[in-house]
């Protein structure tokens, strides 16, 4: 916490730094990046923050969501002049916010908090439904593939990806990187309830829509479509062109991000 120097006569305001914990249903909005002339989550948790402090809001959010992807536990952290206590200022977001974003934690945190920088890997988790017909409810948050996904070999090519990888096939072009090599901590397929299929992946970073051309190929792998040798050798080419095509945006949440 911080001190702003005030003037002679007057006690200095503090400058707080939060971390907020944020949920959201991405189905609607054009991703987390603020843009001018399109509905965003930093955008709108912005304009609300900024009404209740009475003051410009600027957040760092912990990574991008395209749009149409979902999050529980996207992350974002931002200063402020401001003694307000952390939780009254998360019921006032709830209470104010008119679109489905929801802060389910808001702290204090040190100053060098960083919700980008600081973090050390993010975890995704892609939702299936692998029946034959489709579902009314839930719609816009899994991806239907009525024909029956062969979740060994799946499991198979998650294997692959664990490690220290080049993950070039896997990502679209039109991100600044420096390097296309990432740490896949875990990866795997796991069957749920009534053709209920959640693929899960943790890792300290991800290319653009990595996480959905990955499930796109393992979906082909799924199918008999590519091979486990087929799946390795695609990872091994560093050439997208080779993979499968990128799964639909509703199936994704960010389920969290994870701090030292």
């Amino acid at each position: 916490m911080k001190h702003s120097s005030g003037y002679p006569g007057h006690t200095p305001v503090m400058i707080q730094t939060f971390r907020l914990t944020i949920e959201y249903d991405g189905t609607r909005f054009s991703g987390w990046q603020r843009q001018a002339d399109e509905p965003t989550i930093q955008g709108e948790l912005e304009l609300v923050l900024s009404r209740i402090l009475n003051q410009p809001v600027i957040l760092a959010g912990s990574g991008r969501t395209d749009a149409g992807v979902h999050a529980r536990g996207q992350v974002a952290s931002f200063c402020a002049e401001t003694d307000m206590d952390p939780r009254v200022l998360q019921k006032g977001v709830n209470s104010l916010m008119k679109h489905p974003i929801v802060l389910t934690e808001c702290i204090q945190v040190p100053d060098n908090f960083h919700a980008r920088y600081s973090a050390v890997s993010k975890e995704y988790h892609y939702h299936i439904l692998n029946t034959e017909n489709p579902c009314a409810v839930g719609r816009d948050y899994v991806w239907h593939i009525h024909t029956p996904l062969d979740i060994a070999v799946m499991n198979q090519c998650c294997a692959l990806l664990c490690g220290t990888r080049d993950f070039k096939s896997f990502e679209n072009t039109g991100a600044p990187r420096r390097s296309t090599v990432r740490t896949v901590f875990m990866a795997r397929v796991d069957r749920q309830d009534q053709g209920s299929l959640v693929f899960k992946i943790c890792a300290d970073g991800f290319l653009k829509n990595m996480v959905r051309n990955i499930m796109g190929t393992l979906v082909d792998a799924g199918r008999h479509k590519t091979t486990v040798k087929g799946f390795e050798a695609i990872l091994s080419a560093k050439d997208r062109s080779l993979a499968g095509a990128t799964a639909p945006a509703k199936g994704l949440f960010l389920k969290q991000v994870n701090y030292v």
